[in-house]
């Protein structure tokens, strides 16, 4: 019985369509599909806006009428057109930012911290701070009081021969390096904690706490950088 239902719907697919024009309006007893000859071209990767930014600016490609750039996410951007015929759009550039990789909210050993904390993230007051904190603190002296889960307490090396106790620094504003590394890195609020490993001592970690603000800013950043390096090409419309 299902063979000869399966003969009979193909044997529908092979009739021709018939077109009946009812009231002005012409109908089809099959559905149709539009013959596309419009081919799209492959998209060009690229890692920075610089790169970005030359290829449009050298006009290497035809690109009748207007484009879009699209900032996607902090380290997304894409060059697409406008809708075509079809109500699709060509994708010709897609950039995406080589960002170092840091592990928020994970702990990890004291002098991992160190290092990844030097080479990830720019220079600013609390950075600083946190390397003097962190780079002094005493093995097996790492303590936590109260009863609000945040605050803690370390024994420190102040001189040679001499220690103090300290409290944790918390909140702090760090500027890691999370989109393209042309336009400023935004600065955001992290809660820094530490804790005592039995088998790898002092372990650090620092907490996202701006609520993925900071997404918002860097893809502002990345829209004004392109709306002015693209100021003299107005045929490119930037959003985000």
């Amino acid at each position: 019985m299902n063979g000869l239902k399966e003969a009979l719907e193909y044997a529908v697919e092979l009739k021709k369509p018939e077109i009946v024009n009812v009231g002005g309006e012409d109908y089809s007893d099959k559905r149709l599909y539009r013959i596309c000859h419009n081919p799209k071209a492959g998209k060009i990767g690229m890692t920075t806006l610089t790169s970005l930014v030359e290829y449009l600016k050298a006009g290497i490609d035809d690109m009748d009428g207007r484009m879009i750039v699209h900032v996607v996410s902090p380290t997304r951007v894409l060059l697409c057109s406008p809708l075509d015929l079809d109500r699709e759009r060509e994708y010709m550039v897609e950039v995406n930012a080589q960002v170092p990789e840091f592990r928020y909210g994970s702990y990890m050993g004291h002098e991992s911290f160190l290092i990844a904390l030097q080479s990830k993230f720019i220079g600013n007051g609390d950075r600083d701070l946190l390397l003097r904190f962190a780079g002094t603190v005493e093995n097996g002296t790492v303590a936590q009081y109260g009863d609000d889960g945040v605050s803690q307490k370390a024994t420190i090396k102040t001189g040679i021969a001499s220690k103090g106790e300290a409290i944790v620094p918390n909140p702090v504003k760090l500027r890691p390096f999370r989109t393209f590394m042309e336009v400023e890195q935004p600065e955001s609020a992290f809660v820094f904690r530490m804790r005592q490993n039995e088998r790898d001592g002092v372990e650090c970690a620092i907490f996202e706490a701006d609520g993925g603000a900071w997404m918002n800013a860097a893809m502002k950043n990345v829209k004004e950088y392109l709306q002015y390096e693209l100021a003299e090409l107005p045929q490119f419309t930037v959003i985000s």
